[in-house]
């Protein structure tokens, strides 16, 4: 890869000889401006202002416009003679944890490439304190002519500096919070973890750019000279009114998306009958005792019952009936 800076890491006394190569790539498909009437290529010219002459990049420099309008020109040996150490220097200013880093703040991202044999021992160095430390090192290092803040971390075996915005180039967010005070209740705050979990996690690398491939299929089937099947996109929906009933359509389509079990159950509904499943299970429980109570003691009550029953009735019977019998002999 192709540096675009080079320069040192100032690390305390040690000095890290180091090329600053383009960390990112943009993948975007660019469009050139044309005449619709006939095709033609538009193309700016860089005219001055005062003889109308065309200037060739050789002939341009910079300039300062005051406020009265006054054009101040600056030099790049003016900017090279500046008293700046971070001229052509990385300077390391601190180290502090990642997490007080404001994401808001990240900027272009760079690789540091150690320059040279005699680099490579610092660098490495430096490599693994950070490592060992778990921090990153905040530093100040300037870049097509002005100063800029970058921290810089590891990446993989390579110490990579991510570009800062100064902490006066944020903007503080007045006026975008929802200025209408809105109550979330718990069971749409449970649907929402729903969501969430079921979402679940992504690999980074299964995303791509549909649109550009959109775009990339437009222009091949207008380049074989036919027209692309395209389809219009949707319209946006309209107002949620009900928000679960949103909610919960979309932990079911998230689901079904990925293979599961589509039906969805409010959660505040999940909540109710988990609450009420160990007393309706007790209950059950306690029935199911008491009927196999009430069935013991009866089958156990109910032989011993009948039995005593059974031989007073034959008992009773058989000396009823001898009488009888001996009436009649005598009789006879």
């Amino acid at each position: 890869m192709r540096s675009i800076w080079n320069g040192a890491i100032s690390f305390g006394l040690v000095s890290i000889p180091i090329k600053l190569v383009n960390a990112t790539e943009s993948h975007s498909i660019a469009f050139r401006q044309i005449h619709t009437a006939d095709g033609g290529r538009i193309r700016y010219r860089k005219v001055c202002e005062l003889d109308g002459k065309e200037l060739a990049a050789a002939e341009i420099g910079k300039g300062y416009e005051d406020a009265d309008g006054t054009i101040i020109p600056v030099t790049d040996e003016d900017l090279a003679s500046l008293p700046l150490p971070t001229a052509k220097t990385i300077e390391i200013v601190a180290f502090v944890p990642a997490s007080e880093i404001d994401p808001l703040q990240m900027d272009a991202a760079y690789y540091l490439s150690a320059n040279g044999v005699p680099a490579a021992k610092p660098y490495t160095l430096l490599r693994e304190a950070l490592k060992r430390s778990r921090k990153v090192a905040v530093a100040k290092y300037a870049l097509r002519g002005r100063e800029r803040l970058g921290m810089l971390r590891v990446v993989d075996d390579v110490i990579a500096m991510h570009g800062l915005l100064w902490p006066d180039e944020i903007r503080q967010p007045v006026g975008v919070a929802p200025e209408t005070e809105v109550t979330v209740r718990e069971a749409e705050l449970d649907l929402a973890d729903a969501l969430m979990d079921t979402l679940g996690d992504v690999d980074l690398d299964s995303l791509h750019d549909d649109y550009r491939d959109a775009v990339e299929a437009m222009i091949a089937a207008k380049a074989e000279g036919g027209e692309a099947a395209l389809e219009a996109p949707a319209e946006p929906g309209g107002k949620v009114i009900d928000l679960m009933a949103a909610l919960e359509s979309s932990v079911k389509a998230a689901k079904e998306a990925r293979g599961e079990e589509a039906q969805v159950t409010p959660i505040g509904t999940r909540k109710k009958a988990a609450a009420k499943k160990p007393a309706a299970g007790k209950a059950a429980a306690k029935k199911t005792a008491a009927g196999k109570t009430a069935a013991g003691k009866t089958t156990a009550e109910k032989p011993a019952a009948k039995k005593p029953a059974a031989k007073k009735a034959a008992a009773e019977k058989a000396p009823a009936k001898k009488p009888a019998a001996r009436s009649r002999k005598r009789s006879a």
